[in-house]
């Protein structure tokens, strides 16, 4: 009896509409996850009044980080954490030495190194999508149009819309087109997708701000520049090239390996 009572107060059975949603939602669990993750903490980042709190911010998103990458293959992951790394020097000499943009604190968030590994871990994970998969070529001609126009729209209307000439996004325009060319283009149009989100919030709330000429060139900037995603393009490119190299050394190929077998044993 009381099996009976214990099985009769269990969670009711899904029905088989409730188990298809699921079933198709399923692979884009960690993308809506990003996507919603994204202003929350932008909104917070500018409502914090101290480094220190911006800091406690930045611990999130490495734990975040870190949970989301225990669910990648080993290869993914290290691909990942170069991301991490590649990123970081970027950012320093971009915001910090050179000055083409500029945070709150004027430093590099602590945010700022995992945010880039989980937007490319988003890229990765986005490119086995069964959206991706089915539909890559539309994707990929989707983040190419849309790079196009936003770059006719920097140089025709935002100067009389917003009062900048965005030269420098029409500069990245050649690059981002010569991405587009490549086999992994649906990396790259995710790519193309999600840090143009997170660039559109990010300036809009004001994390940070593109200069509206960059320091020594003098080009002039959008805020943030139109295609500013092939830059992070050739950051997830020379992840890709480093991962590749180190799995070709007989060192790291041997770790990979093993890493590899531990993982398929666990599962």
């Amino acid at each position: 009896m009381i099996e009976a009572a214990t099985a009769r107060t269990g969670p009711p059975p899904q029905t088989p509409f409730v188990r298809t949603v699921n079933r198709r939602v399923a692979p884009y669990t960690y993308h809506i996850f990003l996507l919603a993750l994204i202003p929350i903490a932008f909104i917070a980042d500018v409502h914090t009044s101290s480094i220190w709190q911006q800091h406690l911010l930045g611990l999130g998103a490495w734990l975040i980080l870190i949970v989301a990458t225990r669910f990648s293959l080993p290869s993914e992951r290290t691909q990942v954490w170069i991301m991490v790394a590649v990123s970081t020097c970027v950012e320093l000499w971009s915001s910090v030495v050179w000055g083409i943009y500029r945070y709150r604190y004027h430093n590099v968030p602590m945010f700022v190194p995992p945010g880039h590994g989980l937007v490319y871990l988003f890229a990765l994970r986005a490119a086995r999508t069964p959206l991706f998969l089915n539909y890559g070529r539309q994707a990929k001609y989707l983040a190419l149009s849309a790079a196009t126009l936003w770059m006719v729209f920097g140089l025709t209307l935002e100067p009389l819309l917003l009062h900048r000439v965005d030269v420098t996004g029409a500069l990245f325009w050649p690059l981002f087109v010569w991405f587009m060319r490549k086999p992994s283009a649906p990396v790259y149009a995710a790519a193309f997708f999600i840090t143009s989100y997170l660039e559109l919030f990010g300036t809009g709330l004001g994390n940070w701000t593109w200069q509206v000429l960059a320091p020594i060139s003098h080009i002039p900037s959008g805020n943030p520049p139109s295609v500013i995603a092939a830059g992070y393009c050739v950051m997830d490119f020379t992840s890709i090239a480093i991962a590749a190299r180190l799995a070709r050394n007989q060192f790291f190929s041997r770790r990979f390996a093993l890493r590899r077998r531990s993982a398929e044993s666990v599962a």
